[in-house]
């Protein structure tokens, strides 16, 4: 989420204090010196920052220095697959000591780890290759337990390669059961299919698992200082909130793209292939899908810009390989490329544009329900491009879709929020202005100042119909902003999971760039909290979120994954109250709640759904695993003979009738690719018993006369 106008001040007050100082940098004779100047430039101008502009005032101390030591080598070695207790107890000189060498920007404590690092993966090779030669014996009693939050570093290199030796192991187990159960299926077609032995199904488990490591070391040995130093930086930021963020230049690009939902360049999503770049799949629409040549599974070799020489990108790490094969609309890219069909080479020529990532774009759809018309519109997001404000952001085209259903007579609305993760507040602003009249929308507070409301200006109502605010434990940021200020006002039915995300803060993204102007290279950019939100009652959403209305039970009910489960969240508060005006929309708001929870209790479906959630939570809690094969098929079989009882879960079936408004299906005759993606859309709403549910509140809501409003 970001925001701008009055940090600028503080950024300019920051940019002037560090450009009236230096530090000293070596000469850049090489790339390792080039490399080191880079880092420490990168600490100096991020400790400044952070120090002074981060929502949170955090010294750099020694709890300070403990957290970013057990992040980073967490960071690198999530699985203890690498370091040994040995490596920890030579770098545990400086676990207290960052926070002093942050201060004098010395990177000493990420040179150690790093380059230790760099040895241990080259070794990786030796040990999984030795390891996968052999077979393991199956019939040893012996546990991993994969929370590795509670597994010890290994003592030694000795105890390290036998925790290789366990977790080749169970994946090398996880493939001949999945063999064992093709085979048996294949059995159930064929009574005549050859099954194979356990011995020949364990040579193909050990040279798929061999493949496989391969594969990861192979990305693993493209990734250079830069990659890893960001991983350090991200520990360093990571300190003051999970939020604080450091971007690469490329990570900025993808999230600009994800926040606009646009890019420029053929429409191809791409993947890595061994030493390969892949097309794994086309953007309907898209420059390469309307040129036709290009298919999925397609292996590009060379890439040329219009006449230019072809550059050989076989090897290249794929986020080098993007830079040369996206580019500015209107020019030319030529793809020599390795045909997935019959193997042979061809040149594909492809003229880059804009390339709209349909996905990102709220899409609605209109039911009928007692002869009446309802809508769910789906928001994936708060999209919004900050490069160009007249291209089109999430409250623009909600507010023509508003209108579009208005026009063939829909008399309620489902917005649906689920999994949406955030985005720009000022389309969670603008889309809540649609809803009421005028008023305060979300509070928003700088460290140490007094909150600030940010308000709908606008007195117009776009839409004065019922409404139901769909959400999930995944809906977090400006989704909990929007259904706040519904369920605030009045003005919505909050319908979903427990309790939303509880995401209640603000991030600006920052060019680290602008405070150290004379260096050449970019040097990429923070994300950085420097606002908490609140809602107009006063509460922050950090950490608790939004309370439904209605809870239903949901796969995540018992799930830790939430703001409240993250390590360093900033704590719930709250400011006084915004003065507002409850829209007090509905007549029976507090009967309909209370019939839908009747619902909801006595529903067969919902039941089935929390006994899972429930199942789901207890494997999550069990982390060991049998290393014994007939122990190991044992505990499989028996999860299996678990999970059937819940096989049924999820096959709902209502017998309502999704359709598109007019508008789209106008679209349909030219674009085939749109419709299918439309009709498995309304397959999926007719099987959703959670919009099933949102129907039945929003076909019961009473509206009032619009002069009744309660004073706050």
């Amino acid at each position: 989420m970001k925001t701008t106008s009055k940090f600028s001040t503080t950024l300019l007050a920051i940019l002037l204090l560090l450009t009236s100082f230096s530090i000293h940098t070596q000469d850049q004779n090489s790339s390792s010196d080039s490399d080191a100047e880079k880092d420490r430039v990168l600490i100096y101008v991020l400790k400044n920052i952070l120090t002074r502009g981060h929502f949170v005032t955090k010294d750099l101390n020694d709890d300070f220095s403990e957290l970013v030591y057990d992040s980073f080598i967490n960071s690198l070695d999530p699985s203890k697959r690498y370091f040994t207790q040995e490596d920890l107890k030579e770098f545990s000189q400086y676990k207290y000591q960052i926070d002093n060498q942050l201060l004098q920007d010395d990177i000493s404590f990420y040179q150690l780890v790093y380059n230790r690092f760099l040895d241990k993966t080259k070794n990786a090779k030796s040990y999984y290759t030795d390891l996968l030669a052999k077979p393991f014996q199956f019939n040893k009693n012996e546990i991993i337990d994969l929370d590795y939050t509670k597994v010890p570093f290994a003592k030694n290199d000795n105890e390290l390669i036998d925790y290789w030796r366990k977790q080749l192991k169970l994946q090398t187990l996880g493939r001949i059961q999945n063999q064992i159960d093709l085979q048996e299926e294949k059995l159930k077609d064929d009574k005549n299919y050859a099954i194979e032995s356990f011995e020949t199904l364990e040579v193909s488990a050990r040279k798929e698992v061999l493949e496989n490591m391969d594969e990861l070391y192979m990305r693993i040995q493209r990734l250079e200082n830069d990659d890893w130093f960001s991983t350090f930086l991200n520990s360093v930021v990571g300190a003051f909130d999970p939020h604080t963020t450091y971007m690469d230049p490329t990570k900025k690009e993808n999230f600009d793209q994800t926040m606009s939902g646009k890019v420029e360049g053929i429409g191809a999503r791409l993947q890595e292939k061994g030493i390969y770049t892949q097309v794994s799949d086309l953007v309907a629409g898209g420059p390469a899908s309307k040129q036709g040549e290009l298919e999925p599974g397609d292996i590009i070799l060379r890439v040329a810009q219009g006449d230019e020489e072809p550059l050989d990108i076989v090897g290249m790490r794929l986020s080098d390989a993007i830079k040369f094969i996206k580019g500015k609309k209107g020019t030319e890219v030529r793809l020599t490329v390795k045909k997935k069909l019959d193997g042979s080479t061809k040149i594909i020529s492809i003229i880059r544009d804009v390339v709209q990532l349909d996905e990102t774009f709220v899409k609605s759809s209109i039911v009928k329900k007692n002869g009446k018309k309802y809508a769910i519109i789906d928001l994936p997001s708060f999209y919004i491009d900050f490069k160009d404000n007249n291209y089109r952001d999430s409250a623009k085209d909600m507010e023509k879709e508003i209108e579009r259903l208005k026009s063939e007579g829909v008399v309620g609305l489902i917005v649906d929020l689920r999994n949406n993760g955030g985005g720009s507040l000022k389309t969670a602003i603008e889309i809540s202005g649609l809803f009421i009249n005028q008023g305060p929308i979300v509070q928003v507070k700088y460290r140490g100042e007094n909150p600030i409301v940010k308000s709908d200006i606008d007195p117009q109502i776009q839409w004065e119909g019922s409404v139901v605010v769909l959400v999930n434990e995944f809906s977090a940021s400006a989704s909990e902003i929007f259904a706040a200020a519904m369920q605030d006002y009045k003005r919505a039915v909050i319908l979903g999971g427990n309790q939303t995300y509880g995401k209640g803060t603000v991030q600006n993204i920052l060019p680290i760039n602008q405070f150290y102007p004379n260096y050449k290279e970019d040097l990429g950019y923070l994300k950085m909290t420097i606002q908490k939100f609140y809602r107009v009652n006063g509460g922050s959403t950090q950490k608790e979120g939004v309370y439904s209305d209605i809870a239903m039970p949901s796969r995540y009910s018992y799930m830790k994954f939430g703001e409240r489960d993250l390590e360093g969240a900033l704590e719930w508060d709250k400011v006084p109250q915004a003065k507002y005006s409850q829209t007090n929309s509905y007549a029976n708001f507090n009967d309909v709640v209370y019939k839908s929870k009747e619902r909801i209790a006595e529903d067969t479906n919902f039941k089935l759904v929390n006994e899972y959630a429930k199942w789901l939570k207890k494997n999550q809690d069990e982390t060991s695993y049998s290393l014994n094969y007939k122990k190991f098929l044992k505990d499989s079989e028996a999860r299996e003979k678990e999970a059937e009882k819940f096989k049924s879960v999820f096959d709902y079936k209502s017998n309502l009738t999704f359709v598109s408004p007019q508008y789209e299906q106008s679209i349909f005759k030219n674009n085939k690719d749109l419709e299918d993606k439309r009709i498995a859309w309304h397959k999926n709403l007719s099987k959703d018993m959670y919009v099933s549910e949102a129907l039945n509140v929003l076909s019961e809501l009473k509206l009032r006369a619009p002069s009744k409003i309660i004073k706050n």
